[in-house]
């Protein structure tokens, strides 16, 4: 649980510190401003962006009941925030599952990656998509016609 925090406090006491430098010598709307980028910056690669994260048991389980996609994720990775923002409120449909938090996560997500623990990785019928279109994972939530 840890680990997925560890770039957004580097991301705040950097920030943080660079504030303080420039607050000394007398930048303080510069300071202010970095101060609040460093702060977006660890939001957004913070767990907090992403819907509570479910083990990969459970996320097969719920996948298999109601069909929709399982995304294998880790906080920092720009191509999951990509993803998670191109998805908009149709994240929460998605089945999420922090591949650092889960180490079954971690397993599926180098089963499908010959090894390696490349993210996103979207698991839909079973069958894996690495760092797939958001379009194309928007599609596969909507119930077919």
């Amino acid at each position: 649980m840890t680990r997925s925090w560890i770039l957004p406090v580097r991301l705040v006491l950097c920030g943080s510190a660079l504030a303080a430098v420039l607050t000394f010598t007398g930048s303080h709307a510069t300071a202010a401003a970095l101060l609040l980028m460093f702060l977006v910056l660890a939001g957004v690669h913070s767990p907090l962006v992403f819907p509570r994260p479910v083990t990969a048991l459970e996320a097969q389980r719920r996948s298999a009941a109601d069909g929709r996609p399982v995304v294998l994720w880790r906080p920092g990775c720009t191509y999951c925030i990509r993803l998670r923002v191109r998805l908009g409120r149709s994240a929460r449909q998605v089945h999420w599952v922090d591949i650092w938090r889960d180490p079954a996560g971690a397993a599926a997500a180098r089963a499908a990656n010959q090894g390696n623990e490349t993210v996103p990785t979207v698991i839909v019928a079973g069958r894996p998509h690495t760092n797939p279109d958001p379009a194309w994972v928007r599609a596969q939530l909507s119930p077919p016609v």
